[in-house]
């Protein structure tokens, strides 16, 4: 999943003019050891829900206008139509929970590398510059799990250009990953990995104007145990 990107389509149109700081993107990815899987998209903005709910009343703010519920809605629906026509995508569902203000889409997938295509596809779609490029990989014969991250390099020139009110909105947002296997984890390549008591899961944490900036990398290669 390209970060910032693949959440502007499932409910991008809070971003824009709620500026608020305090939002989470979380990516989760749960892999079974024949290559299948499941992917939960979530954008959560409870932490704001108070001042998401006073923007949501209004038309337009700072010169954007403001999406209505059945906007967002609307998006959403558009979402999960196309993931159902994706290849190797199955069980596709959304939820929008207007009183915390937290939106996700989930689904299944024959192969961790069906969801490469869909972020590309997706993105030329809805006509949104990348601002890096991310694909996944699973071997399930020597049972390693990879995402190969790169920033673009036009994302912090683009970033420079917003205005400061405009840049705030991502001040204190974080980014997760998160990343669940069948069997035990026995190594990670990215540093910044936090392994859970139970070995199954791997987890790492950026603020997202460090992925913007290119300060931050979510490159990871997981080993399973064997």
């Amino acid at each position: 999943m390209n970060l910032k990107q693949f959440y502007k389509l499932l409910l991008f149109a809070f971003l824009v003019p709620v500026f608020s700081s305090c939002f989470e993107v979380v990516e989760e990815i749960s892999m079974r050891n024949n290559g299948t899987g499941d992917v939960v998209l979530t954008i959560n903005l409870s932490q704001s829900k108070t001042k998401v709910a006073s923007v949501m009343l209004l038309d337009s703010v700072q010169g954007y206008k403001v999406p209505s519920k059945q906007k967002i809605q609307q998006e959403l629906a558009e979402a999960v139509a196309y993931l159902k026509k994706s290849e190797g995508i199955s069980n596709v569902k959304s939820t929008a929970d207007f009183n915390n203000y937290i939106a996700t889409i989930s689904f299944t997938f024959k192969d961790v590398s069906n969801i490469n295509n869909i972020t590309k596809n997706i993105l030329t779609q809805q006509k949104i510059k990348a601002t890096n490029t991310s694909s996944y990989s699973f071997n399930k014969t020597t049972k390693t799990f990879s995402r190969k991250y790169q920033a673009v390099g036009t994302a912090k020139t683009e970033f420079n250009k917003l205005k400061s009110k405009d840049k705030a909105v991502f001040n204190g947002a974080t980014y997760t990953s998160i990343y669940r296997f069948e069997s035990p984890v026995a190594s990670t390549s990215n540093p910044s990995s936090k392994l859970s008591k139970s070995s199954k899961a791997v987890m790492l944490k950026s603020n997202i104007t460090d992925l913007i900036n290119g300060k931050m990398n979510v490159s990871n290669q997981i080993q399973l145990s064997k």
